[in-house]
């Protein structure tokens, strides 16, 4: 599916309603200012696992952009302007993941990071009645990244059994990933 139909159909199913856009846009100072520290917990947390670790120091210098990425990503969760285009960009933040061999169970779980030091974060920060419209907010467009994330990691697997990469699961993601990436490019 199209990224832009699909956050569309993401914006109605999680409620992402105008004053939620807001409240995320008024966080945006508050929250940017996290994203290093966040980008450090999120490696580090993807960086335990073995397998993970491989990925990530494959490439010389591939952790250090990865922390600039992952800061840019995060910065853009607080954006305001959730459409077609910032749909287009997380998709091929995922394809890209695939593409490499990042698995889907790798950064699901990594994105439990990012939501708890992120709401402990508006826990510590905010005043009590602010709290619950942030905190729904925030969670509101964190499901909106993963659905996308995932979306983007089907189609990946999809296009890899289309051109004959059976093999297994695997090979089906990384080559689908790279092949759609080659296309769009």
């Amino acid at each position: 599916m199209e990224a832009g139909v699909l956050l569309d159909k993401l914006l109605r199913r999680t409620g992402l309603l105008e004053l939620h856009i807001q409240t995320l846009r008024k966080l945006e100072p508050l929250m940017a200012p996290m994203a290093s520290e966040i980008a450090l917990a999120f490696y580090d947390y993807l960086g335990r696992d073995e397998e993970m670790r491989a990925i990530l120091w494959e490439v010389p210098g591939r952790v250090e952009r990865l922390y600039q990425s992952f800061a840019d990503w995060y910065r853009g969760l607080f954006c305001g302007r959730y459409d077609a285009e910032y749909a287009e960009k997380r998709a091929r933040i995922g394809l890209v993941h695939a593409a490499v061999g990042v698995k889907p169970s790798f950064i699901m779980p990594a994105f439990g990071i990012v939501q708890e030091l992120s709401l402990e974060h508006l826990r510590n920060t905010l005043r009590s009645p602010e709290v619950l419209s942030a905190v729904e907010a925030f969670e509101k467009i964190m499901a909106i990244e993963a659905a996308i994330m995932q979306d983007s990691y089907m189609q990946a697997m999809a296009c890899g059994y289309r051109l004959g990469a059976a093999a297994d699961q695997e090979q089906a993601l990384v080559v689908g990933a790279r092949a759609i990436l080659e296309k769009a490019n």
